[in-house]
């Protein structure tokens, strides 16, 4: 089921932070970068940013000609494949993944890779780019999120390493219906706290 989810910005925070929200992809077979898929800008203190985290996801490919294939809806289990037909690329379905824990994009056209996306909310979640024709990308997301503050970073864009690599809270969404998410700490000066992000007025499924 979808998730209602919260922000608070209950900080000390004079920086205007940004505030960004993404998965990873847990798949084995890929190596993919994360999306920052929400960016809460000009949250001042006291203000609150409500967002679902939707259970369906979408798939869609960008092909080697810049052309975008429609959204379709997807679910973990499901497998998809962009071909070639008379009418130029076409993504479809393509049958039940090999996992059941994943969503599987494959490139059967003959020439040209694709990037295989992933959308929440209709917004950027996640992507694998350069995909060779015959290669396959496969997504699988715990039921998570990641959130952190951070500066320059655009909501729909692949995030580099190291901004990633300062973003250590994983808040689980397992069998929850709501929450808020209440973010605490900043401040100036040497009594400055690290920020915080906690789950609190939880309502369970």
């Amino acid at each position: 089921m979808d998730v209602q989810l919260n922000f608070i910005n209950r900080s000390n925070d004079h920086n205007n932070s940004e505030i960004v929200i993404f998965s990873k992809n847990v798949s084995s077979n890929v190596n993919a970068l994360e999306v920052a898929w929400l960016v809460i800008q000009n949250c001042g203190i006291g203000d609150n940013h409500p967002f679902v985290y939707p259970q369906a996801s979408q798939v869609g490919v960008m092909d080697a000609w810049g052309n975008y294939s429609p959204k379709l809806p997807a679910l973990p289990g499901q497998a998809f494949a962009i071909s070639m037909t008379d009418s130029g690329d076409v993504l479809a379905a393509s049958g039940a993944a090999n996992s059941p824990t994943e969503i599987q994009i494959s490139n059967n056209l003959e020439k040209g890779a694709i990037n295989a996306l992933v959308f929440k909310d209709g917004r950027l979640f996640a992507s694998k780019t350069s995909l060779a024709p015959g290669q396959m990308a496969a997504f699988e997301f715990k039921p998570a999120i990641w959130i952190g503050a951070v500066s320059e970073v655009s909501q729909g864009q692949v995030m580099n390493s190291a901004i990633v690599e300062t973003v250590n809270t994983q808040l689980s969404l397992l069998g929850i219906a709501s929450a808020d998410i209440v973010m605490t700490g900043g401040g100036p000066g040497p009594t400055s706290q690290p920020f915080a992000f906690t789950l609190q007025n939880i309502v369970y499924a």
